[in-house]
């Protein structure tokens, strides 16, 4: 009666397998996939971080002329580089540009987005007038969309695109 028990016991490890393998395996697929979404997007801020501090910067002031901003292909050129080196393809790139207030007396934020998609806005509010903390500050903000395709077989997920936001601001140097 005992070797009963024991011989109908031998195939339950191979039908527990293949019920929790297969769930075993989504879900590591899911980790690589979602690790992959968030890797995208911290590299696509960091892209824009990057060209803001190049939107920002200016140039020497014993040069001639003294304190000019960069020109736009420099910014763009500096995301497009970034994006590169992390193997992320800045073809793919989508247009946004966020509606901006006027910054001091200088009128509406000035914006370009003729490169690439890549919205590049002087004279951006950073602080609000109104805030109490002392004067209005202005300076850049950079902004972009991309999009990112999960594959996740037998899920809802699967071939589903995100969009993913990179918008950032920066105050200029004096």
């Amino acid at each position: 009666m005992i070797r009963d028990t024991v011989r109908n016991d031998r195939g339950a490890e191979i039908a527990e397998a293949a019920l929790v393998l297969p769930l075993a395996f989504m879900i590591l697929l899911g980790i690589y996939w979602f690790g992959q979404a968030f890797n995208t997007y911290a590299t696509i801020n960091h892209a824009a971080r990057e060209g803001a501090r190049v939107a920002v910067a200016q140039s020497c002031a014993t040069c001639s002329p003294a304190n000019t901003p960069p020109i736009t292909s420099a910014i763009t050129n500096t995301i497009i580089q970034t994006m590169q080196a992390s193997s992320v393809n800045p073809n793919n790139i989508r247009l946004y540009q966020p509606a901006y207030a006027f910054c001091n007396d200088l009128g509406p934020a000035n914006c370009n987005n003729q490169n690439y998609n890549i919205t590049i806005c002087n004279s951006v509010p950073l602080t609000p007038n109104n805030a109490g903390f002392g004067p209005q500050v202005c300076g850049v903000a950079i902004s972009f969309q991309y999009p990112y395709q999960f594959w996740l077989p037998f899920t809802s997920l699967n071939n589903q695109t995100i969009i993913l936001t990179a918008d950032v601001q920066m105050a200029r140097e004096f």
